[in-house]
């Protein structure tokens, strides 16, 4: 059967990595257009040399490109503001929208745990990289037990954090924290993100915290190493970093947390490590690598279901 073409608008380090992955581990989509604003873009460039369209005049070039009637599929790695533009035009030509920006118009999604409810959705939203690295542990806690808080620090290299990212950090931990409750199942989420300056450049680094009741720790143990897997999939380079951490609080030494008073139950420390690929991007990118990574199996995902919807 045919596969699903698709296109990626952006064409900096998040686009191209993603075009790299695409192009190296086929599955059911084939990239036909890779769409930039900078006409000296290392990205377009690469796309070229691999026989794919390009463009250097944004979504209005896209749109005049002979294969855009044909493409079911596009990948946004532009930015939040951008994003609203393009979703418009992309939605009134029935083609999906895979967005890797805080832009959040789409539901939340995280392969390994709501993917499945989003497949007929025109918009789905990666969150974050701090979110998909970390809120799978969240849910995976949340599964066993009730969470009354959930708090992540994402740490990455600064060198891994360019232009984009950096300009989106307000939105980071907004969207973040937003999706730890409405896709991680946490009562209340926070997020935090540091930009680490250290040389050589350290590999991504998570922390996950989480208050919780209803469920021993052997409970939240085998549901956070299940869900490890499941990331594994698709991201290799994801693991834990030491064993997960379990601290009990009872009525006579409650754990207090300002702004939503005084808790007992277990508090859960996650800790993880996100080593890229090396598709495009250097291994200690993690962030960036988790990022295209989730968004290639979304897109895979959305693909599949296109082209068994054509089949019938």
């Amino acid at each position: 059967m045919e596969r699903v073409k698709a296109a990626i608008i952006g064409s900096g380090n998040i686009g191209t990595d993603l075009m790299m992955k695409m192009i190296r581990y086929p599955q059911n989509m084939e990239l036909v257009a890779v769409v930039g604003i900078d006409p000296a873009s290392e990205g377009l460039a690469m796309a070229r040399e691999h026989g794919i369209a390009t463009t250097h005049e944004g979504i209005e070039g896209l749109k005049q490109l002979p294969c855009y009637k044909e493409i079911g599929i596009a990948f946004d790695a532009t930015s939040a503001y951008a994003h609203k533009l393009h979703d418009e035009a992309l939605r009134a030509d029935g083609i999906q929208v895979v967005d890797l920006t805080p832009a959040a118009i789409g539901p939340f999604t995280v392969p390994p745990v709501n993917m499945h409810a989003n497949l007929d959705q025109p918009n789905v939203n990666m969150v974050t990289c701090g979110g998909q690295a970390t809120i799978p542990m969240v849910a995976a806690v949340s599964q066993v037990a009730t969470v009354h808080y959930a708090e992540i620090v994402a740490s990455v290299s600064s060198r891994s954090a360019g232009p984009g990212t950096r300009a989106n950090i307000d939105e980071f931990t907004r969207t973040t924290a937003n999706a730890i409750e409405k896709v991680g199942g946490a009562a209340k989420g926070k997020a935090i993100i540091i930009l680490n300056p250290a040389e050589p450049p350290m590999i991504m680094r998570d922390t996950v915290f989480t208050l919780s009741e209803g469920a021993d720790e052997d409970a939240i143990r085998a549901s956070v190493e299940a869900m490890v897997r499941k990331v594994q999939e698709y991201v290799p380079g994801y693991r834990l970093k030491q064993a997960v951490q379990f601290e009990r609080y009872g009525d006579n030494n409650k754990l207090h947390i300002p702004g939503r008073g005084d808790f007992t139950g277990v508090k859960t420390s996650i800790f993880l490590e996100v080593e890229g690929a090396g598709d495009y991007l250097p291994s200690y990118s993690g962030n960036l690598d988790i990022m295209t990574a989730a968004a290639k199996a979304t897109g895979e995902l959305l693909a599949q279901r296109r082209m068994a919807a054509t089949a019938a």
